[in-house]
């Protein structure tokens, strides 16, 4: 480098890269392009910063995490399990939690950090979903949001299942199960994953490790990139306001407020993952022991983001399809596979079915309707997701009812008369209700109309006028 071009880099780098690779132009759009400031619009950046966790906290894990089913005598710090035989999975993560520095702090993190990456995009896709933010043209990017939240619960089920320990064993049986239930290719293709008949040929453990660790990470950070990149390219949506129209976005510039802002999102997110990771005891897999067959029992519950698979394999009636003797369609199919793929079709295939028939609006939208403006869209979304929480609840709150002395036959015929008969009620409630807000034009949580009253100087009282937000009408007289 020359002395001019070492004292021009020193005055001002941006201008020495600009001078050979043009970038300012591009950098100052960057740095120009406006967010809308509305909280709901954080949801996604949750999720964002959430994956950099798992990226980060994942990265130590795997450092220390053994993927092999070779087992051994275990001679570790937990007294209860010395001189089990347990596998090299689970072996290492008790080593992760017990002898490796902040260990358990890494692996607590990375747990928490993943059922929040799972919250945030289904909330930022019931948003997405609510305010119409699907509609033409970002129907696409829509999609590869449906598809990260599909990939995250897969990618979720592959983690918990390497620890080996009894429940995520007992989550590969099943899994297995619903595998086998495919028709005609279900057995194929069990035997193909697993190497063989469950549990298989010691193979499945270094196929969730690479899945985890490697495939899914990289599909799920290219689909993110993709995910912003068409944000940028189409602009933010933003709510109805002064000044807002079709064809621009009013909000906080890239830099330095939206930037700032969201670094301390960053720091917050991170804050409190440490926080739950330090101080929230999550999958205690000592507690539970290693995968064994027979000390498998019912009640075992999965990760929450996979009780609304659990709640549908439970409420499914006993039903087979079978032909010529040969059971064409075993009964997991149902709950295991059908269930699933209605959800996630329903969900793929909204921004066409909305326009066909529904709104019969089929024109470009950068504007997005509150829920009280689409009162057919905002009860179909309620009821769908109500009959999702409802299998949901099925799968999980057996062991609270079982507590009260409900029984479980019982609890299966209640769950599988609120499929039905909740969705419905939540559908005539959504609708009345958004009919009534969008006609009434009020907002139930948002500011108050009261009567204030003022003292006079002789000690009585007077009316001023109405209050909204607690402000007085009359400014100036109080």
């Amino acid at each position: 480098m020359s002395p001019r071009d070492r004292a021009t880099a020193e005055r001002d780098p941006l201008r020495f890269i600009d001078e050979r690779l043009s970038t300012n132009r591009v950098l100052r759009k960057a740095l120009r392009y406006v967010f809308p400031d509305h909280w709901s619009f954080m949801l996604g950046e949750v999720a964002l910063y959430a994956f950099v966790i798992l990226i980060a906290t994942g990265t130590f894990l795997a450092l220390f995490f053994e993927p092999s089913l070779d087992t051994h005598a275990y001679a570790g710090p937990f007294a209860a399990l010395r001189g089990h035989e347990v596998s090299s999975a689970y072996a290492s993560t008790l080593a992760i939690s017990s002898d490796v520095p902040a260990g358990l702090l890494i692996r607590q993190t990375h747990h928490w950090a993943a059922d929040v990456f799972v919250v945030a995009i289904v909330l930022h896709l019931v948003r997405v979903f609510f305010t119409g933010a699907f509609r033409k043209p970002r129907e696409l990017n829509y999609l590869v949001g449906v598809t990260m939240l599909m990939l995250a619960v897969l990618e979720g089920f592959l983690g918990y299942s390497l620890v080996d320990d009894l429940l995520s064993g007992m989550g590969l049986a099943i899994a297995y199960g619903v595998a086998m239930s495919i028709p005609i290719v279900g057995g194929d293709l069990a035997h193909l994953v697993w190497g063989g008949e469950f549990p298989g040929a010691h193979v499945i453990q270094s196929r969730l490790f690479i899945g985890h660790v490697f495939l899914l990470p990289a599909v799920l950070a290219g689909l993110i990139g993709a995910h912003l990149a068409m944000i940028i390219r189409q602009r933010h949506t933003q709510f109805r306001g002064p000044g807002r129209a079709e064809d621009n976005v009013i909000g906080t510039p890239m830099w330095p407020g939206y930037a700032l802002r969201s670094t301390g999102l960053l720091l917050l997110v991170a804050a409190v993952l440490f926080a739950l990771g330090g101080l929230v005891q999550i999958n205690p897999v000592w507690q539970w022991g290693p995968f064994e067959p027979w000390q498998g029992t019912n009640g075992a519950q999965p990760d929450w983001y996979l009780g609304w698979l659990i709640g549908a394999l439970r409420l499914m009636p006993p039903v087979e399809i079978v032909i010529g003797g040969w059971t064409f369609v075993p009964n997991p199919f149902f709950g295991g596979v059908m269930f699933p793929l209605i959800v996630f079709g329903v969900l793929y295939g909204w921004p066409w079915l909305e326009p066909r028939f529904i709104t019969h609006d089929r024109t470009r939208h950068d504007l997005l309707d509150r829920p009280r403006d689409n009162p057919r869209r905002t009860a179909i979304g309620a009821a769908f997701f109500a009959w999702v929480v409802t299998v949901f609840a099925a799968g999980a709150a057996d062991r609270a009812f079982l507590s009260i002395g409900v029984s479980y036959e019982t609890q299966v015929w209640l769950f599988r008369a609120g499929v039905f008969v909740i969705p419905a009620v939540v559908y005539a409630i959504a609708a009345r209700v958004a009919r009534e807000l969008r006609d009434a034009g009020q907002h139930p949580l948002r500011g108050r109309t009261a009567t204030v009253v003022r003292r006079t100087e002789a000690g009585g009282f007077v009316e001023t006028g109405a209050a909204a937000d607690g402000r007085t009408a009359d400014a100036d007289a109080t």
